[in-house]
């Protein structure tokens, strides 16, 4: 019986996890593929208060929720059509809409902490971590949250030294144990994203998916 292949991609915050995601996704667009982003998984809070709501760790393991993310996985191993949740940030829970998403041959599954969870990591075929430097990684998170965000340069800062920066520490890096290939650079990397591209395209040629 064939089955998607599920590929994790991971890496702190402003690594190059999406450009790497997108990289892949346009070499194999002419395929069956999807994304799935673990961000649109944060967990329902409609049950707390909002000064509650706005205390939320979104860089904690325990802002997740896992389980209908693994929920969704599994359906879409099986070929069942699925309804991504959408995460409202201003009002900091899950918004009423969902978003329908068609079962493809090809899964990547992209989140800072996607691997932290053995749950996660035993669905997956192929597991990348993406690794780049703190300072780069902090440029990039400076850049994007004020001109994409709004964000001033102090809140910024503070954020990724209170919060970013530790949860990284404990969370985030030690996964980079559990990857199969990491990827230095981000999408800059481009022998590594051919690599992974040819990888991808051998096992689906093995099951028969092209």
């Amino acid at each position: 019986m064939r089955k998607p292949v599920v590929i994790g991609v991971t890496g702190g915050s402003g690594s190059g996890k999406t450009s790497v995601t997108k990289a892949i996704y346009e070499s194999l667009k002419e395929h069956s593929i999807l994304v799935l982003e673990q961000d649109y998984y944060y967990k329902d809070q409609s049950n707390l208060p909002f000064e509650e709501r706005l205390k939320t760790n979104y860089d904690h393991p325990l802002a997740f929720d896992n389980g209908l993310l693994i929920e969704h996985i599994e359906k879409l191993l099986r070929y069942e059509t699925i309804q991504k949740p959408v995460y409202d940030y201003s009002i900091h829970t899950r918004s009423d809409k969902v978003i329908p998403v068609e079962p493809q041959d090809v899964i990547i599954l992209e989140g800072i902490l996607v691997l932290e969870d053995e749950r996660l990591r035993d669905l997956m075929d192929i597991k990348l971590y993406v690794d780049t430097d703190a300072d780069l990684r902090i440029i990039r998170r400076l850049t994007r949250d004020i001109r994409d965000r709004g964000r001033t340069f102090d809140s910024v800062i503070e954020q990724y030294l209170n919060v970013v920066r530790p949860m990284h520490n404990q969370f985030i890096e030690p996964t980079k144990r559990y990857a199969d290939i990491i990827i230095p650079e981000g999408g800059h990397n481009h022998v590594a994203i051919d690599l992974m591209v040819t990888k991808i395209q051998t096992i689906l040629e093995q099951k028969s998916f092209l």
